[in-house]
C-alpha cells in the first residue's frame, strides 16, 4: 500500500463529502428517511457515499471497500480494506448540533492503521500520516495542499480526576453506572467519532461505549487514537478490538489513554 498516496486521497475525498454534506445541511429543509435498522438517512449521508466510494474504487481498485450506505459491500471479506462511514452522527445533522464527522479508513490484519476524521460543521480535521502519526490540521483545508498540521498525543491520565467523554445521543443507565467506577474530575458530551479524538488530543481520557456499534462507525476514530498513542479495547475481557468481523458489528468497548487504570466490566 502507497501510504502517502492513500492519506492523500483519503484527507482529498473527506472534504469533497464535507462540502456537499454541508452544502445539504445549510438548506432550509432536508428530507430524513429511515433504513431498515431504523437508523436515520439523509441526502447527505448518499452523496457523501457516492463522492468517498468513487474516488476510493479509481484510487485503490484493487482494496476491498466496505461502506455503510452499499449493503452489498457488507458481504466482502478480507485481511485488508478501506472501511467507510460517509456521515457518522447523522442524528446530530438532522437536529443541527455540528457533533458529525466524515470517516474513511484503511484496515490490515484487523487492525485500523490509517484514517481520517473530518468534522466539516465545526472545522475540525484529524487523520494519520504516512507514518501512523496522528495529527490535527488547522486552516483552510484546501483539498489539494495539507495545511499546518500538529502532532497529537493521549494525555498522561491523573487517575483520580479523569475526563470521561460520553455519548450525545447514545447515553444509558448501564454506561452511567460504569462510569461511576471511576474518580472522575468532568464530564464531556460528543456525537459521532469526535469522541475518539477528544482522546487522541488529550481533552478526554476515557470513552466507555456500552452500546451497538459498527466497524464502519469506529475505524478512522480508532486509527486516530491509536496514532496518538492510546487504545481501544473490548468491554468484558480488554482484549483489543478486532476488525473484519463476520457481520461488523463491534462488541461493547472502551476507548482510552494507555496511563487511564480500567476497571473491570
Amino acid at each position: 500500500m502507497d501510504y502517502e498516496k492513500l492519506v492523500s486521497v483519503m484527507r482529498k475525498l473527506s472534504l469533497e463529502a464535507g462540502e456537499k454534506i454541508m452544502e445539504i445541511y445549510d438548506r432550509n429543509d432536508f428530507d430524513v428517511k429511515s433504513k431498515s435498522d431504523n437508523s436515520p438517512v439523509t441526502a447527505a449521508d448518499k452523496a457523501a457515499d457516492a463522492i468517498i466510494s468513487a474516488g476510493l474504487r479509481a484510487a485503490f481498485s484493487d482494496v476491498m471497500l466496505v461502506t455503510e450506505e452499499q449493503s452489498a459491500t457488507h458481504k466482502a471479506r478480507g485481511d485488508t480494506f478501506l472501511i467507510v462511514d460517509p456521515l457518522d452522527g447523522t442524528k446530530e445533522f438532522i437536529h443541527r448540533r455540528g457533533d458529525f464527522t466524515v470517516n474513511i479508513a484503511l484496515v490490515e490484519n484487523g487492525k485500523p492503521t490509517h484514517g481520517v476524521v473530518y468534522a466539516p460543521a465545526k472545522s475540525r480535521m484529524f487523520f494519520t500520516q504516512a507514518d501512523g502519526q496522528s495529527v490535527e490540521e488547522t486552516g483552510a483545508f484546501a483539498k489539494d495542499v495539507v495545511g499546518a498540521v500538529t502532532p497529537i498525543s493521549v494525555s498522561n491520565a491523573d487517575n483520580s480526576a479523569l475526563m470521561v467523554v460520553a455519548s450525545k445521543s447514545h447515553r444509558d443507565q448501564a454506561t452511567d453506572e460504569y462510569i461511576a467506577k471511576y474518580q472522575v474530575k468532568d464530564m464531556k458530551s460528543a456525537g459521532s467519532s469526535l469522541k475518539f479524538c477528544l482522546i487522541a488530543t488529550g481533552e478526554a481520557d476515557i470513552y466507555p461505549r456500552l452500546g451497538r456499534t459498527m466497524e464502519w462507525d469506529t475505524a478512522a476514530g480508532h486509527a486516530v487514537l491509536l496514532g496518538a498513542g492510546g487504545d481501544v479495547v473490548r468491554f468484558d475481557d480488554h482484549r483489543p478490538l478486532l476488525y473484519g468481523k463476520d457481520d461488523f458489528a463491534n462488541p461493547f468497548f472502551i476507548a482510552h489513554a494507555p496511563t487511564v487504570e480500567l476497571k473491570p466490566a
